[in-house]
């Protein structure tokens, strides 16, 4: 991987991007892993919602963004989005086994 700094021109940037992008998505499809393992700890439709971790969560990647320089609306719009989603296919999955 090459930095910022090293980038030669627009495609060694966009090269780099989507390596990333690659990275983050690989990333994300083992967090959804571990989100699907902990359905068989759920003993509720309430736990597997679970507001206030849902808040906390999020609390916490609002800290995290703001410490990496990052916008911490967007990062925790994102992180929303894409929690609820995974809290909707946990959902499916505890329904399913139990």
């Amino acid at each position: 991987m090459k930095t910022p700094e090293a980038c030669q021109n627009m495609q060694d940037i966009r090269t780099e991007i989507d390596a990333i992008d690659q990275e983050v998505i690989q990333l994300l499809g083992k967090r959804f892993a571990y989100v699907k393992a902990a359905a068989a700890f759920k003993t509720s439709a309430a736990a597997v919602q679970a507001p206030e971790r849902f808040k906390a969560m999020l609390q916490q990647r609002r800290e995290w963004a703001t410490a990496a320089g990052l916008n911490a609306d967007a990062i925790e719009k994102m992180y929303s989005d894409l929690v609820k989603h995974f809290i909707e296919e946990e959902m499916k999955h505890w329904r399913a086994t139990t």
